[in-house]
């Protein structure tokens, strides 16, 4: 069922990420390869039915857009595989896809039993993948949350045990409100999360939804992400741009609330500070200007958004075409494996211009 039939898309997204972080509290528990995908990377689906992982075609004879070892998908997408059938087998399809990374999105199995930490690590090296980075809550009213706010050392000790090397939200900044104030208490907080990660050796990161891109209360000449970017300090706070919720907030708020035009690009943030961005989420979307948000959620390569042109973009930037991670995601795939082995395929095998 697509998100778009909620009444409020983003809200329920987060909510139900939310309830899948939850689960965390009780553990201890992408351009492309420099050449072609890895000869022993298939596709298929779990019916065994393996394929090239560059099965839809190579668009193109340039240089493969996404780097090598830099593909990789967030389990949010996976959640249902990963609740019935636990980490191993779902690692072992990723593998087989072409995958390079995992990012996290909770510690636990649902059905498929206990895992330690240390299990879990092993498990996702032993099928070649790794775990670059985890969405964690931001805060909560409950003291024993697992979040940033309420246990920030367990948060911590649980990255660093799976050795990633970031650690996130996918919570907005809406802690206090939506004034200009309220974005530059949330701020610190997230100069002190970004401060605690760094003295482990990890970047601390925050992951947008489209409201980020909407303006300030109390002023709305103001866009509340422009405030992220300034009261955070680059060197302790990263984004993750998801970068289809980007685009519907292009979509949504390049007008301020009194009708004056307010347009905005977001490859041009990417652009201008290349090095806050080290994640992005590649997250496909059929465009629709009779839908609010613009867009609805599609498989990647089924969507409108140019992912060709925007990870060149970015790939082409000098020093930078290693410094990035790209990681699929759909947050209610019709399919999630099918969904997986196709973001994949298609990734692989877009190609620079010539």
């Amino acid at each position: 069922m697509s998100r778009f039939s909620q009444p409020d898309p983003e809200l329920g997204h987060r909510l139900s990420r939310r309830g899948m972080l939850g689960v965390a509290a009780g553990a201890t528990a992408a351009a492309l390869l420099g050449a072609a995908a890895p000869a022993n990377a298939a596709t298929g689906d779990a019916t065994g039915n393996a394929t090239p992982a560059t099965a839809s075609g190579a668009k193109g004879r340039g240089r493969p857009v996404l780097p090598p070892g830099r593909l990789g998908i967030q389990l949010y997408s996976l959640r249902d595989k990963v609740s019935t059938l636990g980490f191993g087998p779902v690692f072992a399809e990723l593998e087989r896809y072409g995958y390079d990374e995992v990012e996290f999105a909770g510690y636990t199995q649902g059905s498929a039993g206990p895992i330690t930490l240390a299990q879990l690590k092993r498990l996702a090296r032993d099928h070649g993948l790794n775990p670059i980075g985890s969405h964690v809550g931001y805060y909560s009213s409950d003291p024993n949350a697992y979040t940033f706010a309420q246990n920030l050392t367990k948060v911590l000790d649980d990255a660093q045990a799976l050795g990633l090397r970031h650690i996130g939200t996918a919570a907005g900044p809406f802690r206090y409100g939506s004034t200009v104030d309220a974005w530059k208490r949330a701020a610190e907080d997230f100069n002190t999360y970004g401060a605690a990660a760094r003295a482990r050796g990890m970047k601390f990161y925050q992951h947008n939804h489209s409201e980020e891109f909407s303006f300030a209360t109390d002023n709305p000449k103001v866009r509340l992400y422009d405030v992220l970017l300034e009261e955070t300090d680059p060197n302790l706070v990263f984004l993750e741009m998801d970068i289809y919720w980007a685009y519907v907030g292009q979509f949504r708020f390049s007008k301020r609330p009194d009708g004056t035009p307010a347009p905005f690009e977001p490859l041009n943030y990417v652009l201008r500070q290349p090095d806050r961005y080290p994640l992005f989420h590649v997250k496909d979307g059929e465009s629709d200007p009779s839908n609010p948000y613009g867009y609805r959620m599609t498989d990647v390569g089924d969507g409108d958004i140019d992912y060709q042109r925007f990870i060149s973009a970015v790939t082409r930037l000098r020093g930078h075409r290693m410094a990035h991670h790209w990681q699929a995601e759909h947050d209610n795939p019709a399919e999630s494996f099918t969904f997986a082995r196709r973001s994949s395929a298609h990734l692989h095998s877009l190609r620079e211009k010539c």
